[in-house]
């Protein structure tokens, strides 16, 4: 007879209860605790912050799964495996688990995936600050489905991404994991990410809960000093859209404290607010070791124990990448420290999840032959060249630099310009693994920018000389580079950072910088460049903004890409070609100068106006939300429909935009909200809508925003969300600082406690296009 729980015809909550009474403490454990079978790299390094203070002493695998196993840890995106290869490695992994476990009940796999799969051959996507920088969740959420089909037919079931940190210092080396500063952009690009996943068959984990990018000095890992009411109104709205409208599935803790309390033994965050206010059904695992962190790191408990149970009662499910702490809940509720209910809630948590994967159903294999699968395919890469291709920003285009001349002498310089690990993001593979490994490569084919604009501008003569490296003092090519400048009719300039891990790369993980110049001696390259008088095009591949005040007026153009992926060479080429229109705008400032960290556009009076305060100017020299196009676009005829709305009702803001060029092009039409007088202070303006919108040479289309009074709210003097009443400005235009559109409405009526009840989230957008002039009254 079929046990209940192996019966896919009765209710999931049917099949998870009648386990769960068949289960022995130990095994209710197991449930909760994971394994990383890590490769042996010898002095290659760690994957992870104090891996190696964990690797000692470690029981052998088919030990720490005696009793079942919740989670296997990374079983492709450790090691070089080719596909089939990693398939058969973690079928064997799998069986292990399921015949030492007495209801034969396999782990969930998980792997990371913020550029794509994290495992060898598979698409290497753009980094997540150019998915903000494209501005097209549509582009996002087609990327996440893909990437979980792959992740699905590997057998695995949980992905490690999106990361929702709202960028708050530029110096932090995992501003290439964010999506930029603004979190109505961060909410609605992962909400995308996290449905595409999951329609995938794949669990979407939110990372980091919360506060992690607003670390102290922009340092990895560090501690977090933010009051509360920024806590609510800035770092927490992006997970709260990405629970309540994607759904998502997993929810992964931050390593840093929020004023003395470490999320990982915060019941306030993981309990009250995202399971009591939010409604999150799923499970919350840790960063990988944050539950030895609380003792080690925090110092907030004494030993593994009380690790072990501080978290599980705050609302921890899973400890990740290994059971280090876990192992001891039996012996607490033996002793009578934990409930065994407290534990029974967190497995059957686990057991619901591995219920709705079909984990549990009878004849469980983990996927089809691995030799038929392919995890690079030309649809995957045409993909990932489209939204690499969109999330380049032109910051300048001076006298019509650009585009390129078809032919002409060229000289490209710089070490991005043949480095192709350059386009690629901390978390890729190749960077992440391949990297460590002598003769590394990379994992997946990536041209390099030299190749690829020797393809775009065949007729042209390009001398490429690499100048200098990413780091480092050797200045021995910066006389080569000038040289070739000299005798060019132009010089591109591609400049910029080699992702790594812990201090190995310029950016990524633990790559802190103490200030936003240029990494090594490229920016001397740059100014030897601009010295020789030769037109510059400077070309930015970067996972953070640097300084280009320095440089900006004397270059003839400004490309940035953000870590464009595996296809970014080609994009980058195309933009400077002009076969790509560029239609990216920055989700994050470029700052003029190197110092005056930290700060973003959402800032308050005191933090953005310097007249008669401070001789520092915080203001950016490339504001959010900006960036140039190769067509021009003109806004006109804002409409607001009600000039007073109840502190419930909405009112619709548009306006017409039209292509005023000869050329096809696409503009982020971008709606500001602004709140001149209120009870707490405000910041100057926030995003609360925009849309990515494609108009022929001559096109109009009017777009409308309907805003609802919730979008208007914030936390008011007695820390809950409030609807205050009031005026309110709004501007539509094309960057944060564009004031060509602008007009008010009132909310009136009393004040609108909205903390306790569901909030409107979105600001629903639509787009009614008109032909262009030519072609208006044309026959059909």
């Amino acid at each position: 007879m079929t046990p209940i729980w192996n019966d896919p015809a009765r209710p999931v909550s049917e099949r998870v209860e009648a386990l769960l009474a068949d289960m022995t403490v130990a095994e209710k454990v197991a449930q909760l605790g994971s394994y990383w079978k890590r490769p042996e790299l010898g002095d290659a390094g760690s994957f992870a912050p104090m891996q190696s203070t964990f690797d000692e002493g470690r029981d052998p695998f088919e030990d720490a799964a005696r009793d079942g196993l919740g989670h296997i840890t990374r079983a492709f995106g450790s090691s070089p495996f080719e596909v089939a290869e990693g398939i058969e490695h973690l079928r064997a992994l799998q069986k292990v688990v399921v015949s030492s476990s007495r209801h034969g009940i396999p782990a969930i796999a998980h792997e990371e995936c913020l550029t794509g799969l994290m495992a060898h051959r598979a698409t290497t996507y753009p980094a997540a600050i150019a998915w903000g920088a494209a501005f097209s969740p549509d582009l996002v959420h087609e990327m996440a489905r893909r990437i979980g089909a792959d992740m699905r037919a590997l057998g695995t079931h949980m992905g490690l991404s999106p990361v929702l940190d709202v960028v708050r210092d530029l110096r932090w080396g995992r501003i290439e994991e964010t999506m930029g500063e603004d979190p109505f952009l961060i909410g609605a690009l992962s909400t995308a990410y996290v449905q595409g996943l999951q329609e995938s068959g794949v669990i979407a984990t939110l990372k980091h809960f919360a506060g992690h990018a607003a670390s102290r000095a922009g340092r990895n890992h560090a501690p977090v000093s933010i009051g509360r009411r920024e806590l609510a109104d800035i770092d927490l709205v992006p997970f709260e859209m990405a629970v309540r409208l994607g759904g998502a599935g997993a929810v992964m803790n931050s390593y840093a404290d929020i004023d003395g309390v470490p999320p990982a033994a915060s019941r306030e965050l993981m309990t009250d607010l995202l399971r009591g206010r939010w409604g999150f059904e799923g499970t919350v695992v840790s960063d990988y070791w944050a539950v030895n962190f609380l003792e080690s790191m925090h110092r907030v408990v004494g030993s593994p124990r009380e690790a072990a149970i501080t978290t599980l009662r705050a609302g921890m499910d899973v400890e990740l990448p290994e059971t280090n702490c876990f192992d001891e809940l039996p012996a607490a509720i033996a002793d009578g420290e934990l409930e065994v209910e407290v534990l029974d809630t967190a497995v059957r948590r686990v057991l619901r999840q591995k219920v709705e994967l079909g984990l549990l159903d009878a004849g469980f294999d983990i996927t089809r032959d691995g030799a038929a699968i392919d995890l690079d395919t030309a649809e995957n890469r045409a993909l990932a060249r489209t939204l690499a291709e969109e999330s380049i920003v032109l910051l300048r285009d001076e006298d019509g630099a650009l585009p390129l001349a078809g032919h002409g002498r060229i000289a490209l310089l710089g070490p991005s310009a043949t480095e192709p690990r350059s386009f690629l993001g901390c978390y890729s593979f190749t960077n992440h693994v391949l990297s460590r490994l002598a003769d590394a490569g990379t994992s997946v084919p990536v041209p390099s920018l030299a190749e690829a604009l020797a393809a775009e501008l065949p007729d042209a003569a390009l001398e490429t000389v690499r100048g200098t490296d990413f780091t480092g003092e050797d200045r021995s090519g910066i006389e080569d580079a000038v040289r070739a400048a000299r005798a060019a009719d132009v010089a591109v300039v591609a400049v910029g950072d080699k992702a790594g891990l812990f201090g190995a790369g310029t950016s990524g993980e633990g790559c802190d910088v103490v200030d936003l110049s240029l990494p090594g001696v490229q920016g001397e390259l740059v100014e030897a460049v601009l010295a020789t008088g030769t037109p510059v095009v400077l070309v930015l591949v970067t996972g953070r903004p640097y300084a280009l005040g320095a440089y900006a007026e004397r270059c003839a153009a400004i490309v940035q890409a953000f870590m464009p992926g595996e296809e970014g060479g080609g994009a980058i080429a195309g933009v400077l070609s002009g076969r790509v229109n560029p239609s990216g705008r920055l989700p994050i400032g470029i700052p003029a100068h190197v110092g005056g960290q930290p700060g973003t556009y959402l800032a308050p009076v005191l933090a953005w106006e310097s007249d008669g305060i401070s001789n520092l100017d915080p203001k950016p020299l490339y504001p959010f939300g900006f960036g140039l196009s190769y067509s021009r676009f003109a806004y006109s005829d804002l409409r607001i429909s009600e000039t007073v709305i109840a502190p419930d009702g909405e009112v619709e803001i548009s306006a017409r935009v039209t292509n005023t060029s000869d050329r096809d092009g696409k503009e982020v039409v971008q709606l500001y909200l602004s709140d001149p007088v209120a009870s707490v202070v405000r910041p100057l303006k926030r995003l609360v809508g925009f849309s990515k919108i494609a108009l022929a040479a001559g096109e109009s289309a009017e777009v409308s925003f309907r805003l609802h009074a919730d979008r208007t709210s914030f936390t008011g003097p007695a820390l809950r969300r409030i609807v205050e009443p009031g005026e309110l400005v709004v501007r539509l235009g094309a960057s944060s600082e564009d004031r060509t559109l602008e007009g008010s409405f009132r909310i009136e009526g009393a004040v609108r406690d909205i903390e306790d009840v569901p909030r409107v989230l979105e600001t629903p957008v639509a787009v009614r296009r008109t032909a262009p002039a030519a072609q208006v009254g044309a026959p059909a």
